[in-house]
């Protein structure tokens, strides 16, 4: 039965990168995870004793760390633990045709139409993704469903408060839901699991005035511009 908060979308697959620093196009994907879960676990959560919003049990994972090809800056390193050291003695392999075909493989398993989300992704997670595809000259369907839980939250805010410079990152939210701070934050998958906990927490909201763009949307790395310079990771 299609979701009557949503409208079609079966699935939201949550996705998450970490790079080898803040720059812009030449930027290159370290680690990358995507969470999928039903909307029926949206939009039924299952929450604990004292009533606090739980994860749901049944979620799929694909989470992967990539040799970038390329040094990996300083701050990049310190925030999220990846160096070029630990992943070549890892023997961690480059962003490649095995690994396009292990994302391709997990969303195909996923029950459709599916929705990608990600935090500041319209900005960032998508067209650095979009920009390693086309690398390897592989295309998504220009109809994919595309969701930015920064301009999602924000919508929800009073216009006064929309503008609230550090209020719409995903700690500030976490920290305004759950009154504490979020877990591992700066893994990808812990930025993941950090998203969906603040998306449950106000899923009907949510879903009832999605901010959807399609794949066709999306520019390229190359063809974006930062005018703001600081850590597109938020």
């Amino acid at each position: 039965m299609a979701s009557v908060m949503n409208g079609e979308v079966k699935t939201f697959v949550f996705l998450a990168i970490e790079t080898t620093g803040l720059e812009g196009y030449q930027s290159k994907i370290t680690e990358l995870c995507l969470v999928a879960i039903h909307v029926s676990s949206l939009e039924n959560p299952v929450t604990d004793e004292s009533g606090e919003v739980q994860l749901p049990r049944v979620m799929d994972k694909l989470c992967l760390c990539v040799d970038p090809g390329k040094p990996i800056t300083e701050d990049a390193c310190m925030m999220t633990g990846l160096s070029n050291e630990n992943l070549n003695n890892s023997e961690k392999q480059i962003f490649n045709s095995y690994l396009i075909n292990l994302i391709g493989e997990f969303v195909k398993r996923q029950a459709g139409p599916i929705c990608l989300v990600g935090h500041n992704a319209f900005t960032y997670a998508f067209p650095l993704l979009k920009t390693e595809l086309q690398q390897h000259d592989v295309h998504l369907s220009d109809a994919t469903l595309l969701m930015d839980s920064l301009q999602a939250f924000r919508n929800l805010e009073e216009p006064t408060s929309r503008s609230v410079r550090g209020r719409h990152t995903l700690p500030e939210i976490y920290r305004r839901s759950f009154g504490r701070e979020p877990n591992n934050f700066y893994s990808a998958e812990g930025h993941v699991l950090t998203l969906i906990s603040v998306f449950i927490h106000q899923a009907r909201q949510l879903l009832e005035k999605p901010n959807y763009r399609k794949w066709d949307q999306i520019r390229c790395m190359n063809d974006c511009y930062f005018s703001d310079p600081v850590w597109p990771r938020t």
